[in-house]
């Protein structure tokens, strides 16, 4: 129970942080929003009362600090204030595109996860052979690229080239090269990690001792080392989450995908402070969540992390 309570209060002054810093990135941007809502030449006929009722209809115009309550205060209410850019509530706009989101990183996780391991555990079994050699390198070249640059490579190959694959829309097909470009860059992690992690466990005396008592290669590979290499594999997954957010908003602008990374830009655009710091909020939340149920895990996946 002590473990657990730790744990909470420690993501709790986390959180805290992060909900400052979310305040506050978007308002060290040049430039003020009023210059972004209107047209120059609107701006330039309209009154400095006209100008500071605009502020005010987006709560513009009120000190710092009491806008950092108000935003404190709409975060554990669900109001996070009115976009600029769209003109409605912010928490309407981050929904609708959030499913986007969430497809895009939800299937290259799983692949990611999914042939990582795999690959990584034969690579370990096959240490020295070709198929260990041959996938090493492949996933160092991919993991040393960054995922705007594995897309861009797969645009130009799937869709310019071959004509395969649309480069933009939402279509079922367009999912093809956004999750593929995500995944790859995702899978090298989880492969060295997994390939690494397996090698070690090998190595152990409880591998050796079973081997002595007689026990099948394939019995020993899966019951012994694998089961102990699981813990570093998990982590390295959810901690890959991150990587897979920041990843997904660049892939997303990439590929003109209707998504989270979109908003931002648009954001950015217009100096939206609103509907930026909803996007960056439910990021950090989606983070420091999947590490927070990543700790709470560890105890049942190894009772040796256990602590009273």
């Amino acid at each position: 129970m002590a473990y657990y309570s730790r744990t909470i209060l420690q993501y709790a002054a986390v959180l805290a942080v992060a909900l400052t810093l979310n305040f506050l990135l978007p308002r060290l941007a040049p430039g003020q929003p009023i210059d972004f809502l209107l047209p120059e030449d609107v701006l330039a006929e309209m009154s400095d009362a006209e100008m500071a009722r605009v502020m005010e209809e987006f709560g513009l115009d009120q000190p710092i600090w009491s806008q950092f309550t108000d935003y404190v205060a709409g975060v554990f209410t669900g109001d996070l204030g009115t976009s600029v850019s769209f003109g409605r509530p912010v928490w309407d706009v981050v929904l609708q595109r959030l499913p986007w989101s969430l497809q895009l990183m939800g299937w290259a996780l799983a692949i990611s996860a999914f042939l990582g391991s795999l690959l990584g555990v034969l690579a370990a079994r096959w240490r020295g052979g070709r198929f260990d050699l041959g996938t090493l390198v492949a996933v160092v070249f991919l993991g040393s690229a960054p995922p705007f640059w594995v897309g861009m490579l797969l645009i130009t190959f799937f869709s310019a080239y071959l004509g395969w694959l649309p480069s933009f829309g939402a279509y079922p097909l367009r999912l093809v090269m956004p999750v593929s470009a995500l995944a790859l860059v995702q899978t090298a992690n989880i492969f060295l990690t997994a390939r690494s992690a397996m090698q070690i466990a090998l190595g152990q005396d409880y591998v050796t001792y079973a081997r002595a008592k007689g026990a099948s290669e394939g019995r020993v590979f899966r019951a012994h080392a694998f089961r102990n290499a699981l813990l570093p594999i998990y982590t390295n997954v959810m901690i890959g989450v991150g990587n897979l957010v920041g990843g997904a908003l660049v892939i997303e602008t990439v590929f003109s995908y209707p998504g989270l990374g979109s908003l931002i830009i648009s954001g950015v655009d217009s100096r939206d402070y609103n509907l930026l710091q909803g996007v960056f909020l439910l990021a950090t939340f989606g983070v420091v969540l999947t590490n927070f149920l990543a700790d709470l895990a560890y105890p049942m996946l190894d009772p040796r992390t256990r602590r009273p």
